[in-house]
């Protein structure tokens, strides 16, 4: 049939709005990509690089202090104060029981535990209180040494964390230290790179003492307490560590680089 004449042909026409209204959903799309990525990148650089400037300003300025009242300071007649629950080495005041710590990236220390108390009744320190500077020469590295391995209180400040229950330094058992691998200034990042003969030394307000790397276990377990104890041997490796009594030095940290799922221990013996 043919079309009258006069008559209209309907036309349709496309909307351009469909194409308008899936423009703007690709550009939020994009934006919330960008944005969150942005966002991301700013948490990547808050904690891998300003934690780091922080911690590192913190520590520098706490061994500083430190340095500086003991150099006006006569030395103490009593020996270095222990922390409640630390011990000149006694096999009796190691870990005894073992309560998950909070680990992270950044170099958590070995789950020690629950520590026996003290014998002396004596009054326990902050448990953020410096009291010893640690140099480590091959490394260039100088930090506080403060009591604890809590990481809010200690170990994110970019201080080594001493193990509570362990010796004290310079005496005989295991003065045994935690540090951070990445992040909060890092101390311990480098400690894989030390070898037998390297001198660490630790500076008190009554002497300096001076340890020689002896030994290294590359890796093991969180909860490998051995390491710590004041004859220092681990559970898990047992080829690893020590049989007799002796002053020991015990560095751990996180390994490897940006992850908590294992240890590195350094151990290093007082020189006479």
């Amino acid at each position: 049939m043919r079309a009258r004449v006069g008559q209209r042909v309907p036309v349709v026409v496309q909307s351009r709005g469909r194409r308008r209204t899936g423009a703007r959903v690709l550009w939020v799309c994009a934006e919330t990509v960008v944005t969150c990525g942005v966002v991301v990148l700013l948490l990547v650089v808050h904690q891998i690089w300003w934690t780091n400037q922080q911690a590192r300003a913190e520590a520098g300025r706490q061994v500083r202090v430190l340095e500086r009242e003991w150099d006006i300071s006569p030395p103490a007649d009593s020996p270095t104060e222990l922390p409640a629950g630390s011990s000149g080495g006694d096999p009796a005041d190691v870990p005894r029981t073992v309560e998950p710590s909070s680990g992270s990236s950044g170099g958590g220390p070995v789950d020690s535990g629950t520590l026996a108390p003290t014998r002396t009744g004596a009054p326990a320190p902050s448990s953020s209180a410096a009291f010893a500077v640690l140099r480590i020469p091959r490394l260039g590295l100088t930090v506080p040494v403060a009591h604890g391995v809590s990481k809010r209180s200690v170990l994110d400040k970019g201080y080594a964390g001493h193990y509570p229950g362990t010796a004290a330094p310079g005496r005989t058992g295991n003065f045994a230290l935690a540090g951070h691998r990445n992040t909060h200034g890092e101390p311990f990042r480098y400690i894989n790179r030390l070898v037998k003969g390297d001198e660490i030394s630790v500076r008190t307000r009554d002497a300096t003492y001076t340890y020689r790397v002896d030994r290294i276990l590359p890796r093991t377990a969180p909860r490998d307490v051995g390491v710590v104890r004041a004859v220092p041997r681990s559970i898990v490796r047992p080829s690893y560590g020590y049989d007799a009594p002796g002053a020991y030095l015990t560095l751990t940290t996180c390994t490897p680089e940006f992850s908590s799922a294992h240890r590195l221990v350094v151990w290093a013996k007082l020189v006479p």
